[in-house]
């Protein structure tokens, strides 16, 4: 089970202030208090790794009351525990997911080196997340960007996306491919604004694109791990 906890700090001058105040509100009275529950936090936002669901709960009421000792409560939405379901924990609970750091954690299905499927808990890229990626891809408006050599819209925007690749890519990476679909379709409005031939033919400017990837897949990241593009 994992207790997961954000915290609601009121009264702050800063989040640095509120950091330095949960170092010691938080950090400093757990391993004091609970020594065998190891912890992540981040800013507010914190995961308890806890053994049962019974330990669990019991640190969420300790927590709660040690918060309203100094004056803060725990978020009543953000608050949770959770059940850790895989193959070989097939218990039921109601909440057996949580978003942290931008992933969402989650039972899904995995593969084994002799090719079993099972169920393990595990983190890839939240829905979140993509949604803010997808807007900020949608905000750069592409197809006005007509007049731009393809290798400069590679050379301004390529290290954004690989910079999104390197951190959320590095857990279940499958999930990341629809961002760059939608990515290669903004492209491909792109490549239809720029070339009278390709107007209202959105398939064959996708299929376009593919060919490019293929010949220069160096240009964006996903391009490089697939060997072409996502579409066409």
């Amino acid at each position: 089970m994992k207790l997961k906890v954000t915290f609601c700090v009121r009264g702050v001058l800063s989040a640095l202030l509120a950091n330095l105040f949960l170092h010691y509100a938080f950090d400093k009275w757990m391993r004091r208090t609970y020594p065998q529950i190891p912890f992540e936090r981040y800013a507010d936002d914190v995961i308890c790794h806890c053994r049962t669901r019974w330990g669990a709960e019991g640190l969420k009421l300790a927590l709660e009351q040690r918060f309203a000792q100094c004056h803060l409560r725990l978020h009543p939405d953000k608050t949770h525990v959770v059940y850790c379901k895989d193959s070989n924990r097939r218990g039921s609970y109601a909440q057996i997911q949580f978003t942290f750091l931008g992933f969402a954690f989650r039972p899904r299905m995995a593969k084994n080196r002799w090719g079993k499927i099972f169920t393990c808990f595990l983190p890839a890229v939240s829905p979140q997340a993509l949604k803010r990626m997808r807007s900020r891809i949608r905000g750069w408006r592409l197809p006005r960007h007509a007049p731009l050599p393809l290798e400069d819209i590679a050379r301004i925007l390529n290290p954004v996306l690989r910079g999104w690749w390197h951190y959320y890519g590095r857990f279940y990476p499958t999930e990341m491919w629809k961002l760059f679909r939608y990515f290669d379709e903004r492209l491909g409005a792109w490549l239809r604004r720029k070339y009278k031939t390709f107007k209202g033919h959105p398939g064959r400017s996708l299929r376009k694109l593919n060919s490019i990837a293929q010949r220069s897949p160096h240009l964006f990241v996903h391009w490089e791990r697939l060997g072409h593009a996502t579409v066409g």
